[in-house]
């Protein structure tokens, strides 16, 4: 995949900017290099859910559908890779070892989709937020047992609605993890987390730490049935 992306040009997105849109058709994967991407769709009513946010070295547009279920726009400056879905799947066609990739990326998808769903459904706004917090170091790969700095370009509506919280509450929580020493924020939008054994504990993390995840087990399934 990193080889079939870096023959690619890189394009330019400004904050704010559209990568692509909802209805769009799913023409392209792409890869980000810098910056943050924000992934939501509109509801009937006008409001605005966000799905998920993609940094620097992740991936979006990987869909099933013929059409993009979402909108992705800029959160910073973004600077990305495109490739098409056709050249992919020729390319999967010749090369065994890149359809197993295609497919984890898909089930990646499903199981963040699945983890949201029952951040939405189960837990208050205390757990939910620590479960963001959690999330955002586990994916720099940070050192998960001393405080970690963490940057979150993000603006707190922009969580508020990811969380399915209004942004009055999303204040309040923060400010009372700095009360209670959870967290320390440096500007706005350095947060350093100064108790990550507390914030995992309440965000319901501890006995999934370490765990292989649903998408990696039902991936080996996937590879033993090809064989």
């Amino acid at each position: 995949m990193e080889n079939l992306f870096a023959t690619q040009p890189t394009d330019k997105f400004a904050a704010g900017e559209g990568v692509f849109w909802e209805g769009d058709a799913a023409c392209d994967l792409f890869q980000i290099t810098e910056g943050c991407v924000r992934l939501y769709r509109i509801l009937p009513d006008g409001r605005r859910a966000i799905m998920g946010f993609r940094f620097a070295g992740e991936m979006l547009g990987f869909s099933c559908q013929t059409n993009y279920r979402y909108s992705a726009e800029a959160v910073t400056p973004v600077r990305l890779r495109r490739l098409r879905r056709a050249r992919i799947q020729a390319a999967a066609g010749g090369a065994e070892h890149l359809q197993p990739l295609l497919l984890s990326k898909i089930f990646e998808e499903m199981e963040a989709a699945q983890r949201h769903i029952i951040v939405l459904g189960q837990l208050g706004a205390e757990e939910r937020m620590a479960h963001f917090l959690v999330s955002a170091v586990r994916r720099t790969g940070m050192d998960q047992k001393r405080p970690v700095a963490i940057d979150l370009p993000m603006t707190r509506q922009d969580i508020a609605d990811y969380l399915g919280l209004t942004i009055e509450t999303i204040c309040r929580v923060i400010s009372k993890f700095k009360r209670d020493g959870l967290i320390a924020l440096e500007g706005r939008h350095r947060v350093v987390l100064r108790r990550m054994g507390t914030l995992q504990e309440l965000a319901g993390e501890l006995e999934a730490l370490g765990e292989p995840s649903e998408a990696q087990a039902c991936l080996k399934q996937v590879i033993a049935w090809s064989h």
